[in-house]
Parts: structure tokens; C-alpha cells; sequence
């Protein structure tokens, strides 16, 4: 992504008498909110893994449907926490094995005949579940018992290729789903159960070692989260990275609000799909959840604002706030900015609401879609909205000048078609 450049004033520090909270408790209870969200985010990884061994040991549409709720249930703390993203280094660097798209799926699996080419990468039809043994970078590859350490130190980002992505959520999405072909039709995704079926049942070939791949991709994620969690518990790399400085946490904070509300969600995850009238650009394409994932990216950006997550076990996590130190800086500010959150989430619920009485995502997407364009922008407007009281906030705090990320998409539409 580009970065957009927003020059801010420096202002005097955080020790005017002012302010109501204290910024170091606001930097522990954002560590908090950090570890409770990952560990979330691996509960519902760990039942989704269960669900996976069920389905790969007796392979049935019963099964099969309950994986990929399992699935659906584990998006929604993970979608939340990245707001945690852009602005705390050791979730950069590693968010990329778990939720990196769009993929050439052909890298894993069989694709339609037609969708799967990409003259850039060689690998995007490599289907490793077909190939035990193949060659990459001139080095021969034996891929005969697919491991976690097979997908992460092999696979993933194959040559350098960024849409070699062949762990994280949507790695395991598509082997539940497979490709959604419906266009901007209705429809997801429509894998049969009988792809992971035994003997003369097992359809498309190799159900034997599609099973091991989606085991070992899920318990892959499981690991992952798993480190995540440990980065944010005490002593961890996260949480003490953000504790350390008062000032450099609160702008790690309020960069990653930002950066996900402007660059990421608003220009990359929606506004440019719109442009494109384009499915390919869904976040979770092949299960059409991407109204969910939308929606708790948005909800997850107010969670760190106003010091307050929902478990999924129903408890509610709250504390100090980067809410309450705006506030007692410049109260209008705060007030704007937390009214703009709840516009933001309004939309956005609006969207959810639509897709599912009905109305899917990628069939908002298409060209002449004059309802669907409305929902999506209405809240890409209030995305762009936000950011702007999000510079106020950084403004009002005294910090120095941040860089959100930006997108062509927003910043300079004509380049997303040249």
C-alpha cells in the first residue's frame, strides 16, 4: 500500500493537568484489549480446527457445513483485531500468514477450467494437492506429506509472489468453500463434502491429501494466533513495545485506527471493488462473508477508540480510553469522532443487514447496481469521514505528524485503470 502523508502540528505533551485518564493505563488496557481479542480470535481458531479433524475423519455435508460455520464464527474476533494492525510493528510483520488475499488459489487446489492463469506467476496453477513432487526457484520440491512447515517455509509467497498465499483464513475458506464462480450473480462458493471423501466417493481427485492440507493450514493458523496471543501477555513483544512511551503508543494507536479506516477498508477492501465491479476484490470471497468481515473491521476500529470489546462468550471488556484523553484535550473533538465510529458502524450494519436479507456483496459489486453502490459507499464515506477526526485526535494530543495508508482508489482514482 502507499502511504498518505498528513502533516500535523506538534503540539505541547501529555502532561497538561488536563487530561483525565492516565496515558500509561490507557497503553495497558490497549495491550488488554489487544490480548483478549487474539485470544479470542485463537478459541475460535482452536473450535474451527476441531471441526476440521471432524470433517477430514468422517467427511460428510453435516460436517462439512459445520467447519465452515466454525469458520464463520472465527472471522469475527479475528476481523476485529486488526485494528491492532499498522501501527504496532509485530503485528505487521506476521499479519500476512493469516489473513493475506486475494489468492491465486490454483497454487493449492483445482480451479475451473479459464480461472485460474495469471502470466506472472508460473505457480498460480501449481495445485500442490495434485502434485507431490514439483519444482520451484530450480530446487525439486517433495510436497508428498503436506506439513505446516510444507505451507509456511515453501509455499507461502512462493518466489516472492504475494498472491502465492497459501496459509491463514482464506487458504482454509477456499478448501471449505472452493471458488465462487457466480460472478456478481448470487452464490458462494460450492465445494461438495464428497471432496474430502474416501475411495470411490472422493470426487476431484486426491481427497487423501486435500484433508492433510486443510488440517495442517488450520492447525498452521492455531500456531500462529498462538504466537500472537503470547506477543500481547506480560512481558510479550507487543505489549511491551506499546507500554514503553506514552506518546509512541498512542500514535501506534492511532495510526493503526487510521490506516484501517482510510487506505486498507475504505479504499482497498471497498472502494476499489466497486470501481471494478469486480468479485475478485472481495475479502472473503469464496463464503460470501465479506459484509461480516467489513462490519467488524469497522466495529473493531470503535473497540479501540472507546476502550471496549465484546468477548464471544458475551463479557465485556472495558477500561481506559484514548476516548477520554481526546476528550479531556478538546471535547468536540471526541464527541465528533466517537458520533462519526457510531455513523460508520451504522453503515456498515446497514450493508450486513442487506447481504443478509439477500442482497450478497459481490452482487453490490455489479455494474448498475445502484442499491449496492449506495450501501458501500455510504460507508466508505463515513470511513473517509472518520479518518479525518482521527487526525484531529492525533492533533489535539500533541503528537507529531503520522502517515496513514492511502490507495489509489481514493487518492488518485485514474491510476486504478491505467
Amino acid at each position: 500500500m502507499k502511504r498518505l502523508a498528513s502533516a500535523l502540528l506538534v503540539l505541547p505533551g501529555l502532561s497538561a493537568p488536563a487530561l483525565a485518564a492516565d496515558p500509561a493505563a490507557v497503553l495497558t488496557h490497549y495491550a488488554d484489549l489487544a490480548e483478549a481479542t487474539y485470544g479470542d480470535s485463537l478459541t475460535t481458531a482452536q473450535a474451527l480446527q476441531q471441526a476440521v479433524a471432524t470433517l477430514v475423519a468422517a467427511p460428510s455435508e453435516a460436517n462439512l457445513l459445520a467447519a465452515r460455520s466454525a469458520w464463520l464464527a472465527a472471522r469475527v474476533p479475528y476481523q476485529q483485531s486488526e485494528a491492532f494492525r499498522f501501527g504496532n510493528p509485530v503485528v505487521d510483520d506476521w499479519e500476512g500468514k493469516v489473513n493475506s488475499w486475494p489468492l491465486d488459489e490454483g497454487l493449492i487446489d483445482y480451479v475451473a477450467a479459464g480461472h485460474g492463469e495469471n502470466e506472472e506467476n508460473d505457480l498460480a496453477t501449481l495445485n500442490v494437492i495434485a502434485t507431490p513432487i514439483f519444482t520451484l526457484s530450480g530446487v525439486e520440491i517433495d510436497a508428498t506429506t503436506i506439513t505446516p512447515e510444507l505451507i509456511s517455509g515453501t509455499l507461502h509467497e512462493a518466489d516472492g509472489i504475494e498472491a502465492n498465499v497459501a496459509s491463514g483464513y482464506h487458504a482454509i475458506e477456499f478448501l471449505l468453500w472452493g471458488q465462487d464462480l457466480n460472478g456478481t450473480g448470487p452464490g458462494a462458493g460450492a465445494r461438495p463434502w464428497t471432496d474430502y471423501a474416501t475411495g470411490a466417493d472422493c470426487t476431484n481427485g486426491n481427497c487423501d491429501r486435500r484433508g492433510a492440507y486443510l488440517v495442517a493450514a488450520t492447525d498452521l493458523l492455531v500456531s500462529d494466533l498462538d504466537y500472537m496471543v503470547a506477543q500481547w501477555t506480560a512481558g510479550g513483544a507487543g505489549r511491551v513495545a506499546v507500554t514503553a512511551d506514552p506518546k509512541a503508543g498512542l500514535l501506534a494507536i492511532l495510526t493503526g485506527m487510521g490506516s484501517l479506516s482510510y487506505g486498507e477498508q475504505a479504499g482497498e477492501r471497498m472502494k476499489l471493488g466497486l470501481m471494478l465491479n469486480d468479485p475478485e476484490e472481495e475479502h472473503d470471497c469464496f463464503s460470501d462473508n465479506t459484509h461480516n468481515s467489513h462490519y467488524y473491521d469497522g466495529l473493531g476500529i470503535r473497540n479501540v477508540y472507546t476502550g471496549s470489546y465484546t468477548r464471544v462468550d458475551g463479557t465485556v471488556l472495558s477500561g481506559p480510553s484514548v476516548s477520554e484523553l481526546v476528550a479531556a484535550a478538546d471535547p468536540a473533538v471526541d464527541s465528533q469522532l466517537r458520533g462519526e465510529l457510531d455513523d460508520t458502524v451504522g453503515k456498515l450494519g446497514a450493508l450486513k443487514a442487506a447481504a443478509e436479507g439477500g442482497l450478497a456483496y459481490d452482487q453490490m459489486l455489479a455494474a448498475g447496481n445502484k442499491e449496492g453502490e449506495a450501501l458501500i459507499m455510504g460507508a466508505v464515506n463515513a470511513l473517509v469521514t472518520q479518518t479525518a477526526s482521527i487526525e484531529r485526535a492525533v492533533a489535539v494530543l500533541g503528537l507529531s505528524k503520522i502517515e496513514f495508508e492511502g490507495s489509489d482508489s481514493l487518492d488518485n482514482p485514474g491510476a486504478v485503470f491505467q
